[in-house]
C-alpha cells in the first residue's frame, strides 16, 4: 500500500515537472501549420540518463527459502485472505503492517551481526589512543522473538541509558551495540554464550571481554551510566580461559563458530513446524539410545527368556496310577455277602427220620 502511494506521488511529480516539454502553446490565428515540425517534436528522444548502461547488471534475486512458502505474513496478505477478511470488515493488511513494523528497540543503536562484526568493531578505523580508550557496550537479548521477560526489560534500560548519554554527551569513548541472540551464531558461539540476556563490555577490538548477567548488575539506566562513567567494569577480570581470545584453544571456538553458522544458514530455511517435528524425533531417538540396557544385561535376559520357553514347550509326563494295586486287592479278597456265601460249603439237609431220632 505504501509502495503504490509513493509511486503515484512520484509519477504526479514527474508529470508536472515535464509537462512543458510535451505541450506547446497551441495554434494561433494566422499561424502556418507546421506538420513536419510537429511530427519532429512528437518524436520521443530518450535522455542520456534514461539509456541503459552497458555495464549495468540486473539486481540479484533473493535466495529461495522453503520457509517463505509458509510465512504467516504472506499467507495473511495474499489476495484470497484479504478478500475473506474484507467480507468481515477487517483490513488485515494494515494490521499485519502494524505488527511487523513495531519498534522493538531504539534504531539508533547499531545492530551487530556476524557479517558486520569485523567491520564495526575489530577493524574500526581508530588512532592508537582512540583504540586504547574505545569501549563497546553490547546487550544480547531475545526480544525480537518474545516481547516479554527480562530481555525486554534489559532492552528498555539499555535504550534509556543510551538516550541519556546522547543528550549529555559525557561518554565520548563509549559505543553502544545490540546483538539479537536468535539471529547471530558465530559471535555467540565464539564467546561461549548459550543463553540470553547478557551485557558485554568489549575492549581491545574484541580481545578483552567481560560478561554480566542481569542479576549481577543493577538494571537501571542511571546505574548503568554510572557503571560506565567510573569504569566499574575494571574491577571484574576479563574472560581469560584457554578458549578465550588469545588462548591456546581459541581455534576450537573458531571451528565451532564456522560450522555452526553453516548449519544455521541451512536450518533456517526449514519451516518451524517441520523443525519441531524433526527435533522431537531426534530427541526421542537419543533418549531411547541412552535408556537402552547394557549388553550383558540384555544377554542374561535373553538366556532367561529362552530357558523359560524351553520349559514351556517340554511335554509333561502323566502321574503314576495309584488305584491299580487297590483294584487287585479288591479282586483277590471278597468284600460282599454274596461272594462269601458262594465260597462257603453248602449246608447238609436232614431228613425227617433223622430229626425224629434227635428228638
Amino acid at each position: 500500500m505504501r509502495l503504490s502511494r509513493s509511486l503515484a506521488i512520484f509519477a504526479l511529480a514527474v508529470g508536472s515537472c515535464s509537462a512543458d516539454a510535451y505541450f506547446s502553446e497551441g495554434w494561433k490565428p494566422g499561424q502556418q501549420v507546421q506538420r513536419e515540425t510537429q511530427a519532429a517534436s512528437a518524436t520521443y528522444v530518450p535522455q542520456p540518463s534514461q539509456t541503459t548502461q552497458a555495464g549495468a547488471q540486473p539486481p540479484k534475486a533473493t535466495p529461495f527459502s522453503f520457509s517463505s512458502l509458509f510465512s504467516i505474513d504472506k499467507l495473511l496478505t495474499s489476495e484470497p485472505a484479504v478478500a475473506l477478511f474484507n467480507t468481515f470488515g477487517i483490513n488485515i493488511t494494515e494490521r499485519v503492517n502494524a505488527v511487523v513494523n513495531v519498534k522493538l528497540w531504539d534504531e539508533r543503536v547499531p545492530l551487530i551481526t556476524d557479517d558486520n562484526y569485523q567491520d564495526l568493531i575489530v577493524n574500526e578505523p581508530l588512532t592508537e589512543q582512540e583504540a586504547e580508550d574505545r569501549v563497546w557496550v553490547l546487550v544480547i537479548t531475545v526480544t525480537a522473538s518474545r516481547q516479554e521477560g527480562v530481555s525486554k526489560f534489559m532492552d528498555e534500560v539499555f535504550d534509556d541509558a543510551f538516550n541519556q548519554t546522547q543528550i549529555a554527551g559525557d561518554l565520548p569513548n563509549v559505543k553502544w551495540g545490540r546483538i539479537d541472540y536468535l539471529n547471530v551464531t558465530a559471535i555467540t558461539t565464539k564467546w561461549g554464550i548459550w543463553q540470553a540476556p547478557y551485557l558485554v563490555i568489549l575492549k581491545d577490538r574484541g580481545q578483552s571481554l567481560r560478561f554480566y548477567r542481569p542479576y549481577q548488575i543493577r538494571l537501571r539506566a542511571d546505574a548503568l551510566r554510572e557503571f560506565l562513567k567510573v569504569e566499574g567494569w575494571q574491577y571484574t577480570k576479563p574472560w581469560s580461559s584457554s578458549f578465550s581470545p588469545g588462548g591456546k584453544n581459541e581455534f576450537i571456538m573458531e571451528f565451532m563458530a564456522v560450522w555452526f553458522t553453516k548449519i544455521y544458514n541451512y536450518a533456517v530455511r526449514i519451516p518451524k513446524w517441520m523443525m519441531v517435528m524433526i527435533s522431537g524425533g531426534v530427541g526421542s531417538l537419543i533418549i531411547s539410545l541412552l535408556h537402552r540396557p547394557s549388553v550383558k544385561k540384555a544377554e542374561a535376559e535373553k538366556a532367561a527368556k529362552a530357558k523359560a520357553q524351553a520349559r514351556a514347550s517340554k511335554p509333561i509326563a502323566p502321574p503314576p496310577k495309584a488305584s491299580t494295586p487297590v483294584v487287585a486287592a479288591e479282586k483277590s479278597a471278597p468284600n460282599t455277602d454274596s461272594e462269601v456265601d458262594a465260597s462257603a460249603p453248602a449246608p447238609r439237609r436232614t431228613s425227617a427220620r433223622q430229626r425224629k431220632n434227635k428228638k
